[in-house]
């Protein structure tokens, strides 16, 4: 299987205290013990009014539009494997948007982002495969439609170890790095060891693996990261409860269960969804998240809000519930466990920085290009999630370049490297022997390298982390 669903065997309002939080009525809210865990309405005593509009992408198996929790929920779906976006034979897409977006009306089970409007794009066929490019489209319409976040609870194995079995795809990072460029945040579950080739599996799926996504990783409610949900030392960022989480299913398919009493919901569903695990349930919880944000703050970019909920997570450790899970950041949990509340309180300010190049994450088309004798700005990097900024400058034959970087975090390390014409990738073994012009030797946050153009043409300047940590820097390029 190509792609497979990770299915495993505002800043004005003041933080209040979960002693104060609202208690959704829905009566089948007390089965969604992750609200709790996620501190999803922590922050307000009532439910709060006035939030925007904010589109939310479910790339996945279809919605059953049936289904009460979903009324006045969904703005658009279309199919991209044949068949109703709104019939869903597998369950996968009816769970994930009941997690996310199911209403807050007194009936059923609550969504975190209850106010959310879903572009549901199917991609699941009848057989359960996932088209590469049925998934590749859902996400550039998703994008197109006006989607804020992009929910993608599926991927494929990812193994740098093993490329005849790495699925790595060019036309899905393509199409990932369109989406965030026009302004979407895509979250990706990590993926589940159990459709890889061992367990636990020691790298995150793709697409959470790619420049820009949030990759998800699963918590069991004792707090334990389980063994079927993948590491990863830089792709895994966040973390959210993943193993027996409750949510909407389809009516067709509880049908089967007659005498089953929560008709509708997963209880009531196949064995699979019946005490569900996977990354593919903790995933649609930061998805959510983001939605909240972005419904409080609508001018905040997708590259804000990614940071504000990575920076505002609570630390997965011993002390949680994870022997195995190191202090900070880890490849179990990544930077933690979600906080909805946290990120919430963290809108009050100070934002984290926007870099308007994005995604400048290669040479080539990705490239940003920069005009004119003399350039002078700041962008950011982040080790695990924005490694790499590049930049395109024409040089005349015998013109010089001068490039000097300045990061400004603690503990900042960075290079800066100079490309030859004809670079289409920056780092690759083959570019580095024949294509690479200059680089800095020097280790530390400046970096400095002078250039004289053996030939005209368009040359790339990379500005590289090159050892954990995040921030602006300051680029500052002349041609004399």
């Amino acid at each position: 299987m190509r792609r497979a669903l990770l299915l495993a065997g505002l800043a004005a309002l003041a933080l209040a205290s979960s002693a104060a939080a609202f208690v959704p009525t829905d009566p089948l809210a007390t089965n969604q013990w992750y609200l709790a865990e996620d501190h999803a309405f922590d922050t307000w005593a009532e439910p709060p009014t006035g939030l925007a509009p904010v589109k939310v992408a479910i790339v996945d198996s279809g919605v059953d539009d049936t289904l009460p929790d979903f009324k006045g929920r969904i703005l658009d779906a279309r199919s991209f494997v044949g068949g109703s976006p709104y019939i869903d034979t597998e369950g996968h897409g009816t769970f994930v948007a009941g997690v996310i977006a199911a209403n807050l009306d007194g009936q059923g089970i609550v969504g975190i982002a209850y106010t959310a409007e879903l572009l549901v794009a199917k991609v699941v066929k009848p057989d359960g495969t996932i088209p590469l490019d049925a998934e590749v489209a859902a996400i550039r319409w998703a994008a197109d439609s006006g989607a804020r976040v992009i929910n993608l609870s599926l991927g494929g194995v990812r193994d740098p170890a093993n490329r005849k079995r790495d699925t790595y795809s060019p036309a899905e990072a393509a199409a990932v790095a369109y989406a965030y460029a026009k302004g979407a945040l895509v979250v990706a579950a990590v993926g589940n060891a159990d459709e890889a080739y061992s367990t636990p599996w020691p790298y995150a799926s793709y697409p959470a693996a790619l420049p820009h996504v949030i990759g998800v990783s699963a918590l069991t409610q004792s707090g334990n990261v389980p063994d079927y949900s993948d590491r990863d030392p830089y792709y895994n960022d966040i973390s959210a409860p993943g193993s027996g989480i409750f949510s909407t299913f389809p009516s067709t398919l509880t049908a089967l269960r007659p005498t089953c009493t929560d008709q509708g919901f997963s209880d009531c569903g196949s064995d699979d969804y019946r005490t569900p695990e996977g990354t593919s349930f903790a995933a649609p919880q930061v998805s959510a998240a983001a939605a909240v944000l972005f419904a409080l703050d609508p001018s905040l970019t997708n590259g804000q809000v990614a940071a504000v909920l990575e920076h505002t997570a609570d630390d997965v450790n011993a002390g949680t519930g994870c022997a195995r899970c190191a202090l900070l950041r880890d490849p179990l949990s990544g930077w933690g466990r979600l906080n909805v509340a946290n990120a919430v309180a963290a809108l009050s300010g100070p934002l984290p920085p926007v870099d308007k190049f994005e995604t400048n994450d290669d040479a080539g088309t990705q490239a940003k290009t920069l005009w004119g004798g003399s350039q002078r700005f700041d962008a950011t990097l982040d080790y695990y999630d924005d490694q790499v900024d590049v930049y395109r400058v024409a040089l005349r034959k015998k013109q010089r370049l001068s490039a000097s970087v300045a990061a400004t975090w603690t503990g900042a390390n960075v290079a800066l490297e100079l490309w030859r014409p004809g670079t289409k990738k920056v780092d690759e073994p083959a570019t580095v022997r024949r294509l690479r012009a200059a680089q800095s030797t020097r280790q530390g946050a400046r970096q400095h390298v002078g250039f004289v153009a053996p030939e005209a043409g368009w040359y790339y300047v990379e500005v590289k982390a090159t050892s954990p940590g995040f921030g602006t820097y300051t680029l500052k390029l002349s041609k004399r």
